[in-house]
């Protein structure tokens, strides 16, 4: 018969990443490079799901529509938030809207970009997004579709629309309109291309339904700081209060899922403009580790400049939650580059409340502090910013030199058009490297494979229990490093850094980089 809403994600976020939120970067990497069944076993395992097709955990944007529709007044025998690879069971005859969350459906976001760039190839994101609209269930009743997620910029273009056969996009925030938008389609009413949706109140926020993806639960939203090249920083900065943030702390320990907060920023938690509010930061981590179920509190994203200016609150909160060197706190933050002149021109705001000229000192000495206090920084950088220079680049390296000595990931990124500077400006890609780009991407990639081992070590013993998956994925990832080692070196040796120029004698078959995984890796996995 098929339920009639049924909200669904592409696979590649309906993973855990064996609690390593991180390796959530992996579903960017183009397809081919790791073969699918040890990836999508291995690296992306999909979450549960339960005899009716539905998901036990699912990304948080896609609970909060769930509970929106439910709010608005859709049964929640009507409505079902599915695993996409049982689609079958769920859609049907009676299926009239299928709502997707969509991170990156035309592989455009900048890791992706960076990815797929230098090894070629179409990333897993946009394939398994294509698998969903291709599904023989969707073919066959046809069911309106509407997208939204972070992703549905790249949807906007009604000729994209109409070759993927999309009926609607939703473009920011969803949950005001997505119940007056579905009951249109559940009513075979005309549907709009494109809708944009309204900045939603914290006291209208709906709370979740169902269990998160790695228990992730939102308690702000909106950034403030003003990169130019960002999308979140134009919503409105708000915050949840933190009765609602414990309800759904409530909901996912019921699933057996750890919260992990969720904010742009989460040392700015319930802050004023910029500034931190100490008390109610230390508030909200002491009431969540003190619910009952609670062992430990995870976080998504934090800013340096946060750290820096409270070095106290983040020496709090690893009191409060009892790390150690190796039980740690990871998060995700961003360096996008070591020239004050970038910051200056392109995110001002990144470094209150210090001045551009401070921020190579501000990103050394925030290290410094998550170091001293057990939190591990995910870090990106940004590669080809508008008006970049080489001397950009150049300080950028040397920046990247001085965090050598601390456990950390850098994570190097094509510059993407968004955000303020979606119609300003054009996206950096493969035809822009120069060479002195490619020694920033090195360096960055040799600094991950020095602490690589720590770190794998650290999170696979928390987190996965067997020993022969342990060990695989330790001779896997060793395998891969020792390969990119050796790659790294011939274009550095025979071509002097030109990575375009190898990339193109890779193509027309004047290097040889083929090095399948050998069998006695895959064997034990695959059998």
């Amino acid at each position: 018969m098929g339920r009639l809403v049924v909200l669904t994600a592409d696979r590649t976020l309906m993973s855990e990443y064996g609690g390593a939120i991180f390796l959530g970067f992996s579903a960017c990497v183009p397809k081919g490079l790791v073969p699918d069944n040890l990836y999508f076993r291995i690296f992306c395992p999909p979450v549960e799901a339960d005899e009716d097709g539905s998901a036990i955990v699912a990304p948080n944007g896609t609970r909060k529509i769930e509970a929106a529709l439910l709010e608005y007044g859709f049964k929640g025998e009507d409505v079902v938030v599915a695993h996409p690879e049982y689609l079958g069971k769920v859609i049907g005859p009676e299926t009239k809207v299928l709502g997707i969350t969509a991170n990156d459906p035309l592989g455009m976001g900048p890791a992706t970009t960076t990815f797929t760039e230098i090894f070629g190839g179409e990333a897993y994101m946009s394939i398994k997004f294509r698998e969903i609209l291709n599904h023989p269930s969707v073919k066959k009743y046809r069911p309106k579709i509407i997208v939204g997620g972070a992703g549905a910029w790249q949807l906007e273009d009604e000729d994209v629309r109409k070759e993927l056969d999309i009926d609607t996009v939703v473009i920011g925030e969803g949950e005001k309109i997505v119940g007056p938008l579905f009951e249109k389609a559940v009513n075979g009413e005309k549907l709009p291309g494109v809708v944009y949706g309204e900045v939603v109140e914290e006291n209208e926020i709906p709370i979740i339904r169902g269990a998160t993806i790695d228990g992730i639960i939102e308690i702000a939203r909106g950034c403030g700081r003003g990169c130019d090249f960002c999308v979140p920083t134009l919503q409105r900065f708000r915050c949840l209060n933190i009765d609602h943030i414990l309800k759904e702390v409530e909901v996912n320990l019921r699933a057996g899922r750890q919260p992990i907060f969720h904010a742009e920023d989460v040392l700015r938690y319930k802050a004023k403009g910029l500034e931190i509010n100490r008390q109610a930061v230390i508030e909200l981590f002491k009431s969540a580790k003190n619910h009952p179920g609670v062992k430990n509190v995870g976080i998504s994203h934090f800013a340096l400049a946060s750290v820096v200016s409270a070095p106290d609150l983040v020496e709090a909160i690893s009191g409060i939650l009892d790390l150690d060197s190796r039980h740690w706190l990871g998060g995700q933050t961003g360096i996008e580059t070591g020239s004050p002149k970038m910051i200056e021109k392109h995110m001002k705001g990144k470094c209150k409340p210090y001045f551009p000229r401070d921020w190579p000192d501000i990103v050394v000495r925030a290290f410094e502090i998550l170091s001293e206090n057990n939190w591990l920084p995910c870090a990106t950088l940004i590669l080809g910013l508008p008006g970049e220079e080489m001397e950009d680049v150049e300080l950028t390296i040397s920046l990247t030199e001085k965090l050598r000595p601390f456990k950390s990931i850098i994570v190097p990124l094509f510059f993407v058009a968004t955000g303020g500077l979606s119609e300003k400006a054009r996206s950096f890609t493969l035809k822009d490297l120069t060479p002195t780009h490619t020694e920033l991407l090195f360096k960055c990639w040799k600094h991950n494979f020095i602490w690589m081992d720590t770190i794998f070590k650290d999170w696979s013993e928390m987190s996965i229990k067997s020993g022969i998956v342990r060990r695989s994925i330790k001779m896997i990832i060793s395998y891969g490093i020792k390969q990119v080692k050796r790659f790294m070196g011939i274009c550095e040796k025979d071509y002097d850094y030109d990575l375009r120029a190898m990339i193109r004698d890779i193509k027309y078959g004047n290097l040889k980089i083929d090095q399948p995984l050998p069998m006695r890796i895959l064997k034990p996995i695959l059998r």
